[in-house]
């Protein structure tokens, strides 16, 4: 890609450096995204912040097979991102290790500024809501999960939910926002809002979604998938969605390819199970009768 023009979509926020059971793996929605955008024929760019010194050779191999369909701007920094994801009583929970520090959305190449999706997808507060006005996009996307993310900021640990709070200005400025269910109380107000005017989804896992389409709300069926690793499958939902919405496809019809594209990326581990449009086409030929259009 030629970071000269704009990007057809643009994710914003920290890679993760995730502490699993197998040893540690590469996170953040702006992957699953990106991804998700390129296997969906956009050509797709990440602007985000870490140290990628401090990546393993396993996770720096990766990586470059990653940077070989998505093009990457990499700010410095002393750290990457890390958690810690458990669970616990059948609920989520995460420490967080360390942080790379606040995204300057001025460093992004001038032309990314324009591009026809940016997706702000924070994880750790690392996107100053403030200064997203100085974004241009055709559809400004939003997965608000690491705003609502605070934590002890001297010896990090444990993250605990807050509320979400943006600005009127920004609530007004964005075109489709998603939340999980999970997410859902302390997003409620943001997600009433851009709903009122604009798109919203609350994401229900097995459940399917809520679509809050211009003051008009509908549930969305899931598609029945075997689940073998949801992580990043709302990730996934949100970047097609919104790729789909640029594209001028109908709210039923781009949450559709969401919905299947997240249920084709539970079927394996990681980054390598998020399907390609085809994939995808090819599940909504089969459940044709699901299909509206």
């Amino acid at each position: 890609m030629n970071s000269a023009s704009p990007p057809d979509y643009l994710a914003i926020g920290h890679m993760s450096v995730d502490m699993t059971p197998d040893g540690p793996m590469l996170g953040g929605t702006v992957l699953y995204g990106a991804l998700a955008a390129a296997r969906f024929g956009a050509r797709a760019a990440i602007l985000t912040r870490g140290n990628l010194d401090a990546l393993n050779a396993d996770l720096r191999r990766q990586l470059d097979e990653i940077a070989g369909q998505v093009e990457i701007v990499v700010q410095s920094s002393h750290h990457n991102t890390s958690f810690t994801n458990l669970e616990h009583a059948g609920r989520r929970m995460q420490e967080l290790h360390s942080w790379a520090g606040e995204i300057d959305l001025s460093g992004a190449p001038p032309a990314w500024r324009s591009a026809e999706v940016i997706h702000l997808a924070p994880i750790a507060q690392e996107i100053d809501i403030r200064t997203t006005g100085r974004l241009s996009a055709g559809l400004l996307g939003c997965t608000p999960q690491g705003w609502m993310r605070r934590w002890d900021t001297r010896r990090f640990g444990a993250v605990q939910a807050t509320p979400l709070r943006l600005p009127t200005d920004v609530l007004s400025r964005i075109d489709a926002m998603v939340v999980s269910s999970e997410e859902y109380a302390n997003a409620r107000d943001a997600v009433e809002s851009v709903g009122r005017r604009a798109l919203a989804v609350v994401t229900r896992g097995q459940q399917g979604a809520m679509l809050i389409d211009r003051g008009s709300s509908s549930d969305l069926s899931p598609f029945a998938t075997k689940i073998v690793d949801s992580t990043g499958a709302g990730d996934v939902f949100a970047a097609v969605l919104f790729l789909m919405r640029s594209r001028r496809e109908s709210t039923p019809r781009s949450a559709r390819y969401a919905a299947a594209a997240a249920g084709l990326s539970v079927q394996g581990h990681g980054l390598g199970s998020i399907p390609a449009i085809e994939d995808v086409e090819e599940l909504l030929g089969v459940q044709a009768s699901d299909y509206p259009g």
